[in-house]
């Protein structure tokens, strides 16, 4: 589906607070103090969020998460490094789940 997800819908995340403001609030709320430094500052943060966006494969978040990592001073090379972490953990988690077909044929077989 060309068209689905476009740049400009990013900038229209606010809307969906329209029919419920106390929840969207909330959410953002929790969001906001998500990202706050704590142990953790900022830039680490911002690259876990952009690990996290393309383990999820959301374009909005990868577009905002990359955006905040070049703010936050990271290069390219932070960049992809973080993308192939993800990949990887999502490669093995795809790759565990291939136990359960083992033991659905050992299950069959008996």
């Amino acid at each position: 589906m060309t068209g689905y997800y476009k740049d400009e819908d990013l900038d229209r995340f606010g809307e969906m607070g329209k029919y419920n403001q106390e929840l969207f609030g909330k959410f953002m709320s929790w969001y906001t103090a998500a990202l706050e430094p704590g142990v953790l500052n900022k830039r680490e943060k911002v690259l876990i969020g952009l690990s996290v966006a393309h383990a999820i494969q959301c374009p909005y978040c990868i577009d905002a998460y990359t955006k905040s990592c070049l703010e936050e001073g990271m290069s390219l090379e932070h960049i992809t490094e973080a993308v192939h972490v993800a990949s990887a953990v999502r490669g093995g988690a795809s790759l565990i789940h291939g136990i359960q077909s083992h033991n659905a044929a050992d299950k069959i077989s008996l």
